[in-house]
């Protein structure tokens, strides 16, 4: 799932309109319409006022999963 769609679904499980993500973010509505439709990527001010507004960490945000990390031989 690419961020924007991401953006959409988080949007619309939520019953919420552009405008009121826009409003709750303090971005403006044309700038969210070009996350949500994936004309532009957003600064990290606004990656961290999404994520504070959905209530999301940043990683949940852009749908981001950690590799796991395979233990060495030598321990580390």
């Amino acid at each position: 799932m690419t961020f924007s769609e991401h953006l959409l679904n988080l949007r619309t499980e939520r019953c919420l309109l552009q405008k009121d993500v826009a409003k709750g973010t303090g971005i403006s509505l044309q700038t969210y319409q070009r996350y949500e439709y994936g004309h532009r990527e957003p600064q990290l001010s606004t990656l961290v006022a999404l994520a504070d507004f959905y209530d999301l960490s940043l990683d949940e945000l852009v749908c981001r999963e950690r590799p796991k990390r395979v233990k060495r031989k030598d321990g580390n």
